[in-house]
């Protein structure tokens, strides 16, 4: 049995969740802002993890231009996704193949991730939240005129190709020290939060040069669905921000934005996993301090989500006093609103305490 490597990664403290301005929970993880291939900003940023399912929109760039004429739009966004497996998302999964080809997917086999109601179904590969890349995967294969079997593997030509287009952006001798098994089964590289938010900066600018950006545009929920953070995010940004969440704990923001002429990537990532709740708190204060809108997750009740000012590069954070960190129609029950201490005397002489 092989040993398992030594994490240096240095997590740093995003988000506390008090209880009466008490700290209850603390998030930690890591946060880096890029422009073009300059580091704008890192709170944590050098902390090495996978770019997981974050990083479709680079991936399904391999087959951009083979599909751009193939796929419906509906068919393009499904394929940068990770679903909660509605009925829309599979009917538009089973659409980009044919019949006898969905048992090609080497997807898991899965369930929705989100289900309402009596639950009678059984596990499907097309529920996975990542059946969507892999049915493009395995059409792009087939016109590319490369193996759909072993479509997976790390040194397939889609997984080769994938790493080329990696080092158009991080530089030609650019190399993952690790390429390991996604959950879907796809190899996904090891990169630091930095080079993360560097590949999302270049979704900016190369907006106009394949289909990627603006299928997430048009049918953001497809990109996850019903109340997910990166859906939500590409509807409250009028075309200017594409968001994609990634297990375990990433969200990527490719931001279009006056200041940013070589565009803006943020790339978060929580250190204990995927929560939406603390990832969504710290993306709702970026893209608030460059002058969009996100509601706050719900619900908030008794515990209230406090973002580190940290988070926010030095020059923007002025802003963040502009912000009200929760809406007045959320409930505030974590304390009392009267001094406890003026009735406790009292209470004590009543009842010999």
């Amino acid at each position: 049995m092989t040993s398992q490597p030594e994490s240096d990664n240095q997590w740093v403290r995003l988000v506390d969740i008090r209880r009466n301005n008490i700290p209850e929970c603390t998030i930690h993880g890591s946060i880096s802002w890029v422009t073009g291939d300059r580091l704008l900003y890192a709170y944590g940023g050098n902390v090495v993890c996978y770019g997981r399912s974050m990083m479709k929109p680079v991936m399904m760039r391999v087959f951009s231009e083979i599909l751009a004429d193939v796929l419906t739009p509906e068919q393009k966004a499904i394929s940068v996704s990770s679903h909660n497996g509605d009925t829309e998302h599979v009917r538009t999964v089973k659409s980009i193949l044919r019949e006898g080809e969905l048992g090609l997917m080497q997807t898991p086999f899965a369930l929705p991730l989100m289900q309402f109601g009596r639950q009678r179904r059984r596990p499907r590969r097309w529920y996975h939240s990542c059946s969507g890349e892999h049915a493009a995967v395995l059409r792009g294969c087939q016109l590319m005129g490369w193996p759909r079997a072993g479509y997976t593997l790390p040194h397939h030509p889609f997984a080769l190709a994938y790493i080329e287009e990696v080092r158009k952006i991080l530089g030609k001798d650019w190399t993952p020290d690790v390429i390991a098994k996604d959950g879907c089964g796809l190899p996904t590289l090891s990169m630091t939060v930095t080079e993360l938010a560097r590949m999302y900066a270049t979704l900016v600018t190369r907006k106009d040069t394949d289909w990627i950006w603006d299928s997430m545009i048009q049918f953001p929920d497809l990109i996850g669905g019903f109340n997910r953070l990166d859906s939500t995010i590409i509807k409250s940004c009028d075309g200017k921000v594409i968001a994609k969440e990634g297990a375990d704990g990433l969200l990527g923001m490719a931001i279009l934005h006056p200041d940013y002429p070589d565009g803006l990537g943020v790339v978060i990532k929580i250190a204990h996993g995927w929560d939406s709740y603390a990832t969504w708190v710290v993306a709702r204060w970026v893209l608030e301090v460059l002058g969009f809108k996100l509601r706050n997750p719900y619900k908030l009740e008794r515990q209230k989500p406090f973002i580190v000012p940290e988070c926010i590069p030095p020059e923007l954070r002025d802003r963040m006093k502009d912000i009200q960190p929760w809406d007045d129609w959320d409930p505030d029950t974590d304390r009392w609103y009267f001094d406890a201490a003026a009735y406790q005397d009292d209470y004590r002489k009543v009842f010999k305490l």
